[in-house]
């Protein structure tokens, strides 16, 4: 979020301290990384190249970026140290947009970029760049050389990608507007050499979510393509019960190596999952539910529930627990529907609206009777609790359809025909 304006230019950014929620510094911003769309739609910001100690440049995902403010960033303190490299469809914005010649769409004068000013998107941690500021020079008339403006990223041409072509950077643009499952239906149907070639230009968080979304097979066959240091950031960027699932499909070894890859609190949720049997409710769970103290607020749980990248699924409810808030948490109190939390004032405790009358989930109840309650209460989501009474995790409907459909449902065509289409001649 930008403090106290909707839009911030990127010369501003230049060299700005980033910082963790602590208050120490952790590196400097040196670049922006954008992606370019089809025809003139404005890029997406996907995230800063940040300078830590040592001069090694990493990428820090605006994801990961809580405040961007008069002269600092401020990050959720999650830092990848792996060093940046730039992928087939990224561009620097100070190395590539700025000083660029480009043409205005009124008139046609040829112009030099001086800046671009970047905005988020509302209700969500998306970032674009909408605005270019630039100086005439070159154009038709001498009287007007020198003059600078802002316009609108559409009154530009010369960035965007062309409407033609099948080449990585176009395949990945028109992916860039898909859902992530009609993503993973058209990359199934690509050459093993072109489904590479996409898988590594994909930015991590991405292709997490495309490789949640393929078949077993093509998880494995993309995820042994990777880096091993590569495919752990991948690892870590899927749901946990997710990569648990992929992992167990891995010889031993493998396993381990990028078990010991991953971050260390990522990697124990995932071993915790893989000590359950694949069929059961510990099997099933997610190990990260929206887990609310007794104190909270009905407006903290509604804004806990508004989190751009959640499931429908798990936003749909939360769990009310004694500390420490993440799983295995302390005592498990009940849980509070989001039908609830709207029907109360936002300064209600949730601890005074929480549903305590449904019986949690045991880990070892088998997926049939996690599907009966599921069906029985009318629920898309339930909590699964230890014989300690502490929260584990919650089992979700989507997670139990993947279960229960035929093996093979993933590689059935579905989806847009824009998506079908991308494929043709890949």
């Amino acid at each position: 979020m930008v403090a106290g304006a909707s839009r911030i230019f990127v010369s501003h950014l230049a060299g700005v301290p980033v910082f963790d929620p602590s208050g120490d510094q952790v590196g400097r911003v040196r670049d922006l990384v954008a992606m370019l769309r089809i025809g003139r739609r404005p890029p997406r910001i996907l995230g800063l190249v940040v300078e830590v100690i040592g001069r090694r440049r990493i990428f820090l995902p605006m994801t990961r970026v809580t405040g961007v403010e008069a002269g600092q960033v401020i990050t959720t303190g999650v830092l990848n140290l792996r060093r940046f490299e730039q992928r087939p469809t990224e561009r620097l914005v100070f190395g590539e947009l700025l000083d660029r010649r480009v043409r205005l769409v009124d008139g046609g004068d040829e112009v030099t970029v001086l800046d671009v000013g970047i905005r988020q998107l509302p209700a969500r941690r998306d970032w674009e760049i909408d605005k270019v500021f630039v100086r005439r020079g070159g154009g038709r008339t001498l009287r007007r050389k020198g003059e600078t403006l802002t316009v609108e990223w559409s009154g530009v041409t010369g960035f965007s990608l062309q409407e033609h072509g099948q080449g990585a950077e176009n395949l990945l643009a028109t992916f860039e507007k898909m859902r992530p499952a009609d993503v993973a239906n058209t990359l199934h149907h690509l050459s093993p050499k072109r489904r590479a070639e996409v898988a590594a230009a994909l930015h991590d968080d991405r292709l997490a979510d495309v490789l949640e979304e393929l078949p077993e097979d093509d998880q494995i066959e993309i995820l042994g393509k990777l880096e091993a240091e590569r495919a752990a950031d991948v690892l870590e960027a899927m749901d946990p019960d997710d990569a648990a699932d992929l992992l167990s499909e891995l010889p031993e070894e493998e396993k381990e190596r990028l078990l010991t890859l991953m971050r260390p609190d990522d990697a124990a949720d995932v071993r915790r999952l893989l000590s359950y049997e694949d069929r059961t409710a510990g099997g099933l769970m997610t190990t990260e539910p929206i887990v609310l103290r007794p104190d909270s607020t009905v407006a903290d749980a509604l804004a806990r529930i508004r989190q751009q990248d959640l499931s429908p699924a798990l936003a749909a409810q939360v769990y009310v627990c004694r500390p420490p808030d993440e799983t295995p948490t302390g005592k498990f109190l009940g849980t509070v529907h989001f039908q609830r939390l709207l029907r109360d004032p936002p300064f209600t405790l949730v601890s005074a609206v929480v549903d305590t009358d449904l019986e949690p989930l045991s880990p070892d109840t088998p997926l049939r009777s996690v599907t009966s309650h599921l069906a029985a209460y009318n629920l898309v989501a339930a909590p699964v609790v230890d014989d300690s009474g502490s929260l584990l995790g919650a089992v979700t409907v989507d997670d139990v359809l993947d279960h229960l459909l035929p093996e093979d449902w993933r590689e059935t065509d579905f989806g847009p025909d824009e998506g079908r289409g991308a494929a043709h001649g890949a």
